[in-house]
């Protein structure tokens, strides 16, 4: 579970440190608060939540197993342990 909460934080933070690279490869000093205005965070963090609703969106579409498909729990056959599966 934590590693899709980690990539969900990691995609919000993308246009942010794109941001920050700009302001490194432009000079225009990176860690000054006029480099900062409210205007571009906002329009950071609303390109930011269009990333992370876009990527949840994703992983809920495209992850997992088939909707018809079948779960076979974790088993023990011939002592050994099968991990689960879908069938």
């Amino acid at each position: 579970m934590i590693r899709p909460v980690l990539t969900e934080i990691g995609i919000f933070l993308i246009p942010f440190a794109v941001y920050a690279l700009f302001l490194a490869a432009t000079r225009s000093g990176l860690f000054v608060q006029s480099s900062w205005p409210i205007t571009i965070v906002a329009r950071l963090i609303l390109v930011a939540l269009v990333l992370v609703i876009g990527g949840l969106i994703g992983l809920a579409h495209f992850s997992g197993a088939a909707p018809n498909s079948t779960y076979i729990p974790a088993h023990i056959e011939n002592g050994k342990l099968v991990p689960g599966r879908e069938s």
